[in-house]
């Protein structure tokens, strides 16, 4: 059943990176659910490269993931360590991120992925054991003057 997931994960992702611009265009205008730009610094390049993630909010953290395991932003967020959220009028919070090891903190993360927009929290709650075995996920702590901001919750 995994390998299915991961086949069905892999089309899904190459089909939104074909709608990116159209994507784009509908969360600029009314927003699109918790999908929100993310900016990353790239591993290779160094150059700041924008992607659209869903912010999961629970227990008074930020979470973003990727539910079939690592993907180049991933890669990028883990090294780098940090990244930059812009919400929906342009304001920018620099965050640090933390990989979350297996346990009830990355569990709760992919619960929350119930918060993405149809038909997204539909897929990942059908796909929710895959996730658990699979999924890369990351707390993002707000940082305020240099360092992290204390986490309430």
């Amino acid at each position: 059943m995994s390998a299915r997931w991961d086949l069905g994960f892999r089309a899904l992702y190459r089909l939104l990176r074909l709608l990116d611009p159209a994507i784009r265009t509908m969360r600029a205008g009314s927003g699109l659910g918790n999908v929100t730009e993310v900016r990353i610094r790239g591993r290779h390049t160094g150059r700041t490269r924008s992607t659209l993630l869903g912010l999961l909010h629970t227990d008074g953290g930020i979470y973003v993931g990727h539910p079939n395991g690592h993907a180049a932003w991933t890669r990028d967020l883990l090294e780098a360590g940090e990244a930059e959220i812009v919400a929906l009028g342009g304001e920018q919070m620099l965050v640090r991120a933390e990989l979350l090891p297996p346990g009830p903190e990355r569990k709760a993360a992919i619960e929350a992925t119930g918060q993405h927009p149809f038909p997204g929290n539909v897929i990942y709650r059908l796909a929710r054991r895959h996730i658990l075995e699979r999924g890369v996920y990351f707390r993002l702590e707000p940082v305020l003057d240099g360092a992290p901001q204390e986490r309430r919750g």
